[in-house]
């Protein structure tokens, strides 16, 4: 099957399996005109691809979110044991796949120590690519997300490049620019693994047309001398994620090191913006939450980040009651019950974000509007 009938396989497919799921959402078809890569404000940026609707980082996600008006798709990369970028969340692929059920690989569960932590399970870097498709997706949380559950099976875990080619054939057929937004993940622990990914991110992505700091591309990470390294490898932009304020990157000392909570400083974000050209805070840095979980009012994050030259985008907007705040909640107290996303949205774009990360991308764009 080629890229473009397998394309519009997956269009018809995703769009029939999201109406079956959420049926009280319409999809209407749009013709939107061509753009620069600064296309949108702010910037919707499908989140693992429609991972609200789809199971995550499948190419039936990836497509359903560009067929839902997102701007970007972001796929998070891990390694295979023979150096093929793939997309996963995590480099355990446990609960992401049905790995545990195949008997051939028993033998590979293993215990690791991942950025500080201990982890139990299957490993990307210890399989190859033609053992990893052999694998099929599932949903990463049931409990809160039964609808996807219910895709189980339904799709293979996707190669950057699959990805690449689908968004460049969504872009032809849809007439609108559709931006790739990968972010590294665990970049030290790779690299102690004789398997970084930099110079293969970068790589691939300048051979598939990426180049310059206009193309439709973030390389993004919660590291910090990985994106210093990506700096001297390609003029593409780069953001710098920012995880909980006491945290520290994996790259750093864990002792001693920079922690998020400083690099969200005025100073902080100054020394950021000499490498990147975002940034990605966590959603408490731009408006945290009391002890109840409703909101406060705006911190300077977004103004200190702008007077850096930086842009802005939060992570991660979800419409189920347990990733919402307490306002925004409905009275439903079941694991998948359905707040109200947009009021949080509201608020945030309030603040003056250039962009968010979703995972229904439908309901940020529906409030931005049509991208002009």
């Amino acid at each position: 099957m080629d890229i473009g009938t397998k394309t519009r396989w997956l269009l018809a497919t995703t769009s029939l399996l999201f109406v079956a799921v959420s049926p009280s959402v319409v999809i209407t078809a749009t013709t939107p005109k061509l753009a620069t890569s600064d296309f949108c404000s702010p910037l919707i940026i499908g989140h693992r691809g429609a991972a609200g609707y789809v199971p995550e980082h499948t190419l039936g996600s990836y497509a359903l979110a560009v067929t839902l008006g997102a701007d970007y798709v972001e796929p998070d990369l891990v390694i295979t044991r023979d150096h093929q970028l793939i997309a996963r969340h995590e480099n355990d692929i446990s609960a992401t796949t049905d790995v545990a059920e195949r008997a051939e690989f028993a033998p590979r569960r293993a215990t690791k120590t991942i950025d500080g932590k201990q982890v139990t399970g299957w490993f990307t870097e210890d399989f190859t690519l033609d053992e990893i498709k052999s694998l099929r997706a599932r949903e990463r949380i049931p409990e809160t997300r039964p609808g996807n559950a219910r895709l189980d099976g339904a799709f293979q875990v996707p190669t950057l490049q699959e990805i690449i080619d689908l968004v460049k054939s969504l872009q032809v057929s849809q007439r609108r620019v559709i931006g790739v937004y990968p972010e590294i993940k665990h970049s030290t622990y790779f690299k102690r693994l004789g398997l970084p990914m930099e110079q293969l991110v970068a790589d691939a992505l300048h051979k598939n047309g990426y180049v310059g700091p206009e193309a439709a591309v973030f390389i993004q990470s919660f590291e910090i001398d990985n994106l210093k390294e990506l700096r001297n490898m390609t003029e593409l932009r780069l953001l710098q994620l920012l995880d909980s304020p006491e945290m520290r990157p994996a790259d750093q000392d864990q002792e001693t090191g920079i922690t998020y909570g400083e690099m969200a400083t005025r100073e902080g974000l100054q020394a950021v913006g000499q490498y990147a050209s975002a940034v990605g805070p966590d959603k408490s840095y731009i408006i945290p939450r009391d002890g109840e979980g409703r909101l406060l009012s705006p911190t300077s994050f977004v103004r200190d980040a702008h007077d850096a030259g930086l842009k802005v985008h939060p992570y991660t907007f979800r419409r189920e009651n347990v990733f919402l705040p307490l306002e925004f909640r409905s009275g439903d107290a079941s694991a998948a019950a359905i707040g109200d996303m947009a009021g949080e949205i509201k608020a945030f774009l309030d603040t003056g974000i250039d962009g968010l990360f979703t995972d229904q991308a439908d309901v940020a764009v529906r409030l931005r509007g049509p991208c002009l």
